[in-house]
């Protein structure tokens, strides 16, 4: 099994396992990451990989998953962008149990 040397932000250099590092990579735009536990401090550590680096762990046996950016990134965006007092409002209208209870009783009448 192949020794990774990766690098925590807080324990600094430390050694892996192929069986200790993940590799994700987009399907949509290629992009990549690797992820690790540190053996030393138990956090999780994500850090962006460049396709060279990338193959290098796949090729000593690093297990690589694919994932696709949401549909909802390609849709055409129409009107304006939501703003901060968009989000208020929003907030306080799930929070009036007065106009819950008016919009489902409309819901439950038709």
């Amino acid at each position: 099994m192949a020794t990774i040397r990766a690098s925590c932000e807080t324990c600094g250099d430390i050694e892996l396992t192929t069986a200790d590092v993940r590799v994700r990579v987009c399907d949509s735009d290629k992009r990549g990451e690797y992820s690790f536990r540190c053996p030393d401090c138990a956090m999780t550590v994500v850090k962006g990989a460049e396709s060279r680096t990338i193959d290098l762990l796949v090729a000593s046996g690093v297990h690589m998953d694919t994932w696709s950016l949401p549909a909802e990134m390609n849709e055409i965006k129409i009107g304006r962008p939501i703003t901060h007092d968009d989000l208020l409002e929003f907030h306080a209208k799930i929070n009036d149990t007065v106009a819950w209870d008016e919009a489902l009783g409309a819901l439950l009448d038709s």
